[in-house]
């Protein structure tokens, strides 16, 4: 059942939900300018102050999002004390995935490029995609399909299992630490941002008590 939020009409929960609409676009604008240094040359000084200006409109709008959803209980009453829950679960997973661009922008900022990389185009590729994930989850939360979630949870899920690999692969790769390590890092960090992306469209459809969770709460996919 679709998080009844963003069921209703109601002009209050509109307007939260653009403001999380809007969170998202930040945290796409904070990857896009992360990847830009990491894979593009783009020199980490040039994106740092957009970035970080970026990542402070998302926290600002968690701790504003947080008091309105507080507020709203407080004149509405507790029947949507759930919503309010999963919401609150929501806007958390949008400002780690911030979070996670800060961390690739930093690993640009300590040097790591892939601007020159044989294996540059790839990694262009790949992150890419993932930055376009995140305006599908956008769309998701003004339209919340279910049929669209459902497909965007497994997709998101292979590619988090598919980052776990690449993550294995490196830590027990015979190439130079210097060329071996920061894939692994980066990857970990990609799962982090797929698994966040996951846990949002899942927080649109799961009760509180199994988000979070796959196969009836076997599965752990939260990763901060």
């Amino acid at each position: 059942m679709v998080l009844s939020f963003f069921r209703r009409g109601e002009s209050g929960m509109e307007q939260i939900t653009q403001r999380v609409v809007d969170m998202l676009h930040d945290a796409r604008h904070s990857f896009d300018l992360a990847t830009s240094a990491l894979v593009d040359g783009v020199p980490a000084g040039d994106v740092a102050d957009d970035l970080h200006a970026t990542d402070e409109r998302i926290n600002r709008a968690e701790q504003e999002l947080r008091r309105e959803l507080i507020v709203h209980v407080a004149v509405h009453g507790g029947d949507d004390i759930g919503d309010v829950l999963g919401y609150t679960l929501l806007i958390k997973k949008i400002e780690r995935i911030g979070d996670q661009a800060k961390n690739i922008w930093d690993m640009a900022g300590e040097g790591v490029s892939f601007a020159e990389a044989d294996d540059r185009e790839e990694y262009a590729s790949g992150l890419r995609a993932i930055s376009e994930m995140v305006d599908e989850v956008a769309e998701l939360i003004v339209d919340p399909d279910p049929d669209r979630i459902a497909a965007f949870r497994a997709r998101a899920d292979a590619m988090r299992v598919a980052e776990e690999a690449r993550i294995r692969e490196f830590m027990h790769s015979d190439e130079p630490g210097h060329w071996a390590v920061p894939r692994a890092v980066l990857h970990r960090y990609l799962k982090r941002v797929v698994a966040n992306l996951g846990g949002v469209v899942t927080t649109l459809t799961e009760p509180v008590q199994t988000q979070d969770y796959f196969d009836e709460g076997r599965t752990d996919i939260d990763d901060d």
